[in-house]
């Protein structure tokens, strides 16, 4: 007895097709209303940490009686507060979140530079040079450009990768739809 699962394959291929087209429209959107979306990101960001700060909140206490409330109890607050000025302050927040972003670029160059070199005499070695050299470039590009670039930096590059996202699932939709229709 044989069942065909062509079906439910062309089902799921399509489904994700249609995400990956709707993603890359998506990323197309924020790449060409760079501003917008930012200020979308910087407050569903906002609503993350509000939403967090809850969820801290709710565990602090249920886990009172283990010891450590008021900490929790200080972390939820935090959490909470940060996410209630984001949203109340877009702008600033989005300020915050760009010189943030290009701090932790910085840093994550200088790491990969100091990595690069301790991997150097290894197989492949410079890509982590390279990944090192174009962090390091981006952070200080972030850095040297702020504030002016706050207002659509967050936006554009939220945009690209929703962009290349969308594109890889139509490109793994299309493989998975030639390797349905030969079997």
């Amino acid at each position: 007895m044989t069942t065909d699962v062509s079906p439910n394959i062309n089902k799921s291929v399509n489904g994700s097709l249609l995400i990956g087209i709707l993603l890359t429209i998506l990323g197309i959107v924020a790449i060409a209303q760079p501003t917008a979306s930012t200020i979308f990101a910087e407050t569903w960001f906002a609503l993350i940490l509000v939403s967090a700060g809850a969820a801290k909140l709710a565990y602090a206490f249920q886990t009172r009686e283990q010891g450590g409330f008021i900490w929790k109890l200080l972390l939820s607050i935090l959490y909470t507060a940060t996410g209630v000025m984001l949203f109340f302050n877009p702008f600033r927040g989005v300020l915050t979140l760009t010189l943030l972003l290009g701090s932790f670029l910085l840093a994550e160059g200088v790491f990969e530079l100091i990595l690069a070199f301790r991997l150097r005499g290894q197989q492949n070695w410079t890509s982590v040079l390279v990944n090192g050299i174009i962090t390091l470039l981006l952070g200080g590009m972030i850095w040297f450009q702020w504030p002016f670039n706050a207002p659509w930096l967050i936006g554009t590059l939220v945009g690209v990768s929703v962009l290349f996202t969308g594109i890889s699932r139509v490109m793994l939709s299309l493989n998975g739809r030639t390797a349905a229709s030969v079997s």
